[in-house]
């Protein structure tokens, strides 16, 4: 380009020509063609020398704005703590960090260098102390070495040892040296003092005291050994030095009066803070305890006002059931007189005494509504009408009789069956129908995962059998074996007999007799049991287990009206007739379901 011509019109041309030539596409780029674009923006026709001395003049304007701001402490910085010191300020670029450049860390790391070299510090007129002068001033035998008693602190504590510290001090590494204080300083200047001295670094060494001099030696072996006794001998000296020291921080701090008196406000502190939780915790226990009163109170109306409402409602049935009762014995009673104002229908004793035993039946087994309908028909219809009503309320109870001895014949048939399978069960011991459903409700009550199961049914059947044979887990573990592989479809019709014969007798019972059992009814001095007194006994029965003492005398005072006597009977009839109704055997290994 400078052979070619060095006006920026030239070099224009003659780059294109040769990009033309070459045909290959290049980029500008460089600070040649950054230039180029200044001279052309600002129609400048300035030489490569002129640009190179503006870039130059540039940079040197850079490096007069660049300044050191020297550290003010660098003078009293260890170097052994070296990692924990900005190197920046050290530097003195903390105002530049990561934004300086290596020429400026070099540069500045020169200037700071040279500031403080020994040479250039002896031509400001600093006064560098030579090493035997140092290892003289060591063993100054001017120094006082003493340290004070305890004894002798005590009564003028501060009098006797701050010349001390201050004597010592000038062994300190560190030139900024704390002082003891009075006895107005604060605990932060206290804790400083005592922090310092406790780890106190100090320069004092012992070569002035070398015994033998390694200069002396004939041989390299001999300076060696010369060498390895005095570092051993300053040593000894040194940590001689550290302990005299620390004798002297300990006497001190056993000594000052102000520990004393920081003790005793931290102890102050820590009491009234420990008596302030008391009071807090005792504050939040009585808050607490009102509280549970409070709710206990709630309780106790609620409770009180649930009783009254159990009891008003115990008398409304109670009432209720005694109207219910005088209707049914109304309508059996005029059931008996129509007939037996119509002979019973019949034309002998025989048949009269036959019918009669019907008639007895169909009091038995009618409900209310079934009687009231059925009077009603006898009442207004003739005698051939009142008789077929009454033969076909007869045939009715008779098959629904008889599906219920063919399901219970099953039923036992079934048990036989098992019990011949499992070749006599329980050991040899007999299975009855009780024994039977009492172990499938056990099963039922005690499901997979209850702690020694097992053992806890046999103990359920030893308490509530009524057969007087003993169970252990063996007998009832073998018993559920062989209930469980009885014929699918034996187990079915089982359960549809059993299952169709509870639903007859808890679908159409009137609520004041549903639970009415037979020789109640005929019974004018029975009280059957109503819906609700049921219901509260089985809530008794869950609420007090078989474990509760006196579990019974309990369950009585839950159902109003009731007495111990009446709660036992009544558990045991709905258990021979609710739970025989249903079979339900569980499998011995865990996880198996229960087919019912």
């Amino acid at each position: 380009l400078v052979v070619l011509g060095s006006s920026t019109r030239g070099q224009a041309f003659w780059i294109q020509y040769i990009m033309f030539l070459l045909k290959v596409l290049v980029e500008p780029v460089g600070r040649w063609f950054e230039a180029y674009i200044r001279r052309r923006n600002r129609n400048l026709s300035a030489s490569f020398q002129e640009l190179e001395e503006e870039e130059s003049s540039s940079e040197e304007e850079d490096d007069e704005e660049f300044q050191l701001q020297e550290h003010p402490m660098l003078r009293t910085l260890d170097p052994k703590d070296w990692k924990n010191q900005d190197h920046y300020a050290v530097l003195g670029l903390p105002h530049l960090r990561y934004k300086a450049t290596q020429r400026q860390i070099k540069a500045a790391h020169k200037a700071i260098v040279l500031k403080h070299h020994p040479d250039k510090r002896k031509a400001a007129g600093e006064q560098i102390k030579p090493l035997l002068q140092r290892a003289f001033d060591s063993v100054d035998p001017t120094f006082d070495n003493a340290v004070p008693s305890k004894s002798e602190g005590k009564e003028n504590f501060f009098e006797v040892f701050s010349p001390v510290f201050e004597r010592n001090a000038r062994w300190s590494s560190k030139k900024l040296v704390p002082y003891l204080g009075t006895a107005e300083s604060s605990f932060e200047e206290v804790d400083s003092f005592y922090s310092f001295w406790y780890n106190f670094d100090s320069w004092r060494e012992f070569s002035y005291l070398d015994e033998e001099e390694k200069e002396k030696a004939e041989c390299r072996d001999e300076r060696r050994w010369i060498e390895k006794q005095n570092r051993a001998s300053r040593a000894q000296r040194k940590k001689e030095e550290m302990n005299r020291i620390r004798t002297l921080v300990d006497s001190a701090y056993g000594c000052d009066p102000r520990i004393k008196k920081f003790k005793e406000e931290e102890k102050a502190r820590k009491e009234s803070e420990k008596k302030a939780k008391v009071e807090a915790k005792k504050k939040e226990q009585e808050e607490k305890e009102r509280a549970r009163q409070a709710e206990l109170e709630t309780a106790r109306l609620a409770k009180q006002k649930e009783e009254e409402e159990a009891r008003q409602a115990a008398q409304l049935a109670k009432k209720e059931k005694e109207v219910q009762k005088k209707a049914i014995k109304k309508e059996r009673q005029k059931l008996r007189t129509t007939c037996k104002n119509w002979n019973y229908f019949a034309d002998n004793e025989a048949e009269s005494v036959k019918m009669m035993e019907e008639v007895e039946k169909l009091c038995d087994r009618l409900e209310l509504t079934s009687l009231q309908s059925l009077n009603e028909i006898l009442t207004s219809g003739s005698k051939e009408e009142s008789k077929a009503a009454v033969e076909k309320q007869v045939q009715e109870v008779n098959a629904l009789l008889q599906k219920e001895k063919e399901a219970e014949v099953q039923a036992r048939q079934a048990a036989r069956n098992a019990e011949h399978a499992s070749g006599g069960g329980g050991g040899g011991k007999g299975w009855n129908e009780d024994d039977l459903q009492l172990l499938i409700k056990a099963v039922n009550l005690f499901p997979a995962g209850t702690n020694a199961r097992w053992e806890v049914i046999a103990n359920y059947m030893n308490l509530h059998s009524t057969s007087g044979l003993k169970r252990t887990a063996k007998d009832v573990i073998n018993k559920a074996k062989n209930l469980q592989k009885l014929d699918p479809l034996q187990k079915d019709e089982i359960n549809k007999k059993a299952f169709e014969k509870f639903k007859k007798e808890h679908t159409s019972v009137p609520p004041s007799i549903d639970n009415a059992l037979p020789s109640e009814r005929f019974d004018g001095n029975a009280n059957p049991w109503t819906t609700e007194e049921q219901k509260l006994l089985e809530q008794a029965l869950k609420t007090y287990p078989v474990s509760t003492p006196e579990r019974w005398e309990k369950i009585a005072a839950a159902v109003p009206g009731r007495t111990k006597k009446d709660c036992m009977k009544r558990y045991k009839v709905s258990r021979d007739s609710h739970y025989n109704t249903v079979l339900t055997v569980l499998d011995t290994s865990p996880g198996t379901k229960m087919w019912s």
